[in-house]
């Protein structure tokens, strides 16, 4: 009897070649899935082994050349011939039971030596064990920091897509869950949200000093605020900016002063802050306009804080704009925070399509939030928000331009 395995990726492909190398008699004995041997194996998709068998012609070519009388040789050849057959058809088809009993068989190859023994088999066991833990592991590193859709519900796809730091999603997700009520989801959100964001409706008055980044909009912001106490509130209000080095700052103020006709003095060093706020004890209101610093650099902000505490006030608020990336976020805040500001003014709302970072700002920052400016009209683009109106910019139900 000849038995024969072929390895195939179809049983169309095995019947073909089992018909041609074995004839049409041939019958199969077994099938069963199989992987490669190796690493690449392991990941790629699995084959068919097919195990087929026929009777050997030159059994049958020396069976029929027997002498016709001597019947008992001839019965005895032939029951030796099927027994044979049967036995290899035996054998055969305990081999592929064993290996279908087994979880994996892999075959460990060398240059010199192929053979199979209990030893390679707990080895190549071991071996299917790492890669398995190998192939979990890199799925998990794919993952890590990526915002996957099939990884996400629809509370987190909803602050994700606008722009809410990572750290915040993870938290909100965290009370989502702890939270025990009744209430949908969403509903649960808007309740979470409405909780991490505080709003003060500070009043307006004495010397009030805005400190932030260059270019968050710290004097188109002054200039609003001046026109929104001036004009629409009839307050007494002065000017003063400290910012003599970026080029055009001075003339931007002066400009505004001008149109409003309100006093304007430029501070170049201490004594003339004191001579400033002095000429200004009649005003109710004195806004101080001061250089953008860069949080990174504490010489700067060293410098910047002794003109802040020369004012001499409570009232700092610190311009963010709406458009810093999250990550800049959090070095901003920290870098001013020896400044002591007690609110903040987000600006530039007008210059986004997401609104998450109000969100960012306020949970770093934990300070409230006094305003924010939606575009460069002065003085009307500069609002107060309450906390639900923030709520729905930064779910994206609301837009605010």
């Amino acid at each position: 009897m000849i038995i024969k395995r072929y390895i195939v990726n179809t049983m169309n492909e095995a019947m073909t070649r089992i018909r041609y190398e074995l004839g049409r008699d041939a019958v199969i004995i077994s099938q069963r899935k199989i992987r490669k041997p190796g690493i690449k194996g392991f990941f790629s998709a699995k084959s068919i082994e097919v195990t087929a068998a026929v009777e050997n012609e030159v059994n049958e070519k020396k069976q029929n050349t027997v002498n016709d009388n001597s019947d008992s040789r001839k019965s005895n050849e032939l029951n030796n011939i099927e027994l044979n057959s049967i036995e290899a058809i035996k054998k055969v088809v305990q081999q592929e039971n064993e290996n279908i009993n087994n979880s994996r068989v892999v075959q460990k190859q060398n240059s010199s030596v192929h053979k199979v023994s209990n030893q390679s088999d707990n080895n190549s066991e071991n071996l299917m064990s790492e890669m398995m833990e190998m192939k979990t592991m890199i799925t998990s590193l794919s993952q890590v920091g990526m915002p996957m859709e099939n990884k996400k519900n629809e509370i987190e796809k909803i602050l994700f897509d606008n722009d809410v730091d990572s750290e915040n999603i993870e938290n909100i997700m965290v009370k989502i869950e702890n939270d025990k009520t009744e209430k949908t989801d969403f509903e649960k959100l808007k309740i979470i949200l409405k909780e991490m964001i505080h709003v003060t409706k500070q009043k307006l008055e004495g010397r009030i000093v805005l400190v932030g980044p260059t270019g968050v909009g710290k004097t188109t912001t002054i200039a609003k605020l001046a026109g929104r106490l001036a004009l629409a509130e009839g307050k007494k209000v002065g000017l003063i900016t400290v910012d003599t080095y970026r080029i055009g700052a001075v003339e931007q103020l002066k400009t505004y002063a001008d149109i409003m006709n309100l006093p304007f003095k430029v501070v170049y060093n201490m004594n003339d802050m004191d001579k400033a706020i002095e000429s200004m004890s009649e005003c109710e209101v004195v806004l101080i306009d001061t250089t953008g610093r860069s949080s990174k650099n504490k010489m700067q902000i060293a410098e910047l804080r002794t003109f802040v505490e020369k004012a001499d006030t409570k009232n700092i608020q610190l311009v963010l704009s709406s458009t810093t990336k999250n990550r800049d976020i959090k070095y901003i805040i920290e870098g001013y925070r020896i400044l002591n500001y007690n609110s903040i003014i987000v600006t530039k709302l007008d210059e986004t399509a997401t609104y998450g970072s109000i969100l960012n700002i306020l949970e770093t920052a934990k300070i409230p939030l006094s305003f924010v400016s939606i575009g460069q009209n002065v003085p009307d683009d500069i609002k107060e928000l309450s906390a639900d109106s923030i709520v729905s910019l930064i779910l994206g139900e609301d837009t605010i331009c």
